[in-house]
């Protein structure tokens, strides 16, 4: 029993927290990414990430931006089990109970470096391309609360009535990368460019069940007391096992990893078209676990935050496409789509095998020059994930989306401009019900909020 209820904790605690993008992905590396997602054929400094080889096409000299974002995500699980109805704090006995958990994020910085040379670009990116905040449910998850409420199930025959508890479940994962590559002129209107990106992974999961308290006829009565009270009347053989709840439990698991990826891209221009492609290779990254689970158990989600294990957590390779269109020369119109190669990665336990199809992105915008100093630009982009029934869980869950941004650019001098922008995403429900018991329904869905301010220096 206590490998159940272990294993239930960990399965949930794969916290996936990117903001926009692939399922383990970041592409919200700019703020000019907020005012306008579809950036895949932009000539502008954030190009340094969305556009590498295109940069090059910026004029001469030292070039340098500086961007903050504030993200606030609530994810919400409905979750519908017959078991619920003894629960103590459940609304009049309801089967159907609802977890939220918040993932806050104050602090997502990036900075894009270029210095361009007649024919050459020489570049650089330090961001958080994956990850990106903490997600807290305060009151632990469904799969947690389901655990107990099958324990107290099953010692109906000794007198359980129902039972109460405390859960908690938080999750916090950053993935820090830098960027470094040069894009160069093969020919007037056409660049090339090759970088390499190393990533920083850095997590930590705290899962914890408390407080376990088991109803009777007397009342409430603390778990490990109840224990003893069936053990002192004979029942000891067939409860042994349960004595390991007695005090709850806590697990906590540290992650650090590190992994390398090339990345290569093509810029052309044409009249008032300019096309632009992007390839991320598959970054491989293994993330050693300081656990406080050291026995290692025939339940693979237990043995995924084993102390000493090595789990796999590839960053997918990406295929970025953009064309930028200048009907006249105060705007431009931006399209894109990007394609995330996640059935080709290595995920713990193969997970990637049960996604019905890679995620694709596809993304719209255009920009302004009001004046000779001020620019607005506003987009969008629509998400599908191959998400299944059997790859979706409470915690590690993405679900299909449309999200739209918008936001300024205002040159205070030659040298020095400023910019804002916000950016909202707007989330189907993914419902899923149980094969072998229809009772058993979770409907999953997410809120996402992003503000962003930067400025960008032309030296």
């Amino acid at each position: 029993m206590k490998k159940i209820l272990v294993s239930f904790i960990v399965f949930t605690m794969t916290t996936a927290t990117a903001f926009a993008g692939g399922i383990l992905t970041n592409t919200n590396q700019s703020v000019d990414f907020l005012r306008n997602p579809a950036r895949d054929a932009a000539i502008s400094l954030d190009g340094v990430y969305s556009n590498p080889a295109g940069v090059v096409f910026m004029p001469e000299g030292f070039h340098l931006g500086i961007n903050w974002q504030y993200a606030h995500q609530t994810r919400t699980i409905t979750s519908t089990n017959p078991l619920f109805q003894l629960g103590r704090r459940n609304n009049q006995s309801s089967p159907v109970k609802t977890f939220e958990g918040t993932a806050n994020a104050p602090i997502i910085p990036s900075i894009q470096l270029a210095y361009n040379m007649e024919n050459w670009s020489l570049q650089a990116n330090l961001s958080v391309p994956g990850g990106g905040g903490a997600c807290e449910f305060e009151d632990g998850l469904g799969s947690f609360e389901s655990v107990v409420g099958n324990i107290a199930n099953m010692l109906k025959p000794f007198g359980a009535q129902g039972y109460d508890m405390d859960g908690y479940m938080k999750g916090r994962q950053y993935y820090y990368g830098v960027t470094v590559g040069a894009a160069c002129k093969v020919i007037p209107n056409l660049s090339l460019y090759g970088g390499l990106r190393m990533i920083y992974g850095d997590a930590t999961y705290k899962a914890k069940i408390s407080n376990i308290q088991v109803k009777t006829a007397a009342g409430y009565l603390d778990f490990g007391s109840y224990l003893q009270q069936i053990t002192a009347a004979g029942y000891g053989d067939k409860v042994a096992e349960l004595q390991k709840y007695a005090d709850g439990v806590n697990l906590l698991c540290n992650q650090d990893g590190v992994g390398f990826a090339p990345i290569v891209g093509i810029d052309y221009k044409m009249g008032q078209f300019n096309f632009a492609a992007k390839y991320e290779f598959r970054t491989q990254l293994r993330m050693k676990n300081e656990s406080t689970l050291n026995e290692a158990s025939e339940i693979p989600a237990v043995n995924k935050f084993r102390d000493g294990e090595k789990v796999n957590e590839d960053m997918p390779a990406l295929l970025a496409i953009g064309v930028q269109y200048s009907p006249i020369d105060i705007v431009r119109i931006n399209a894109g789509w990007h394609h995330f190669f996640d059935k080709d990665a290595a995920w713990y336990n193969n997970s990637q095998d049960l996604l019905s199809h890679n995620t694709n992105e596809f993304l719209l915008g255009a920009e302004w020059d009001t004046t000779e100093n001020l620019t607005f630009s506003a987009g969008g982009q629509v998400t599908g994930y191959g998400n299944t029934d059997e790859y979706i869980n409470d915690m590690s869950f993405v679900v299909n989306s449309y999200s739209i941004g918008f936001g300024f650019n205002y040159k205070l001098s030659e040298k020095v401009s400023i910019k804002a922008a916000y950016f909202q995403t707007y989330y189907d429900k993914y419902e899923r019900t149980n094969a072998a018991n229809p009772q058993i329904k979770d409907s999953f869905t997410r809120t996402n909020r992003v503000f962003g301010v930067g400025c960008q220096l032309h030296l």
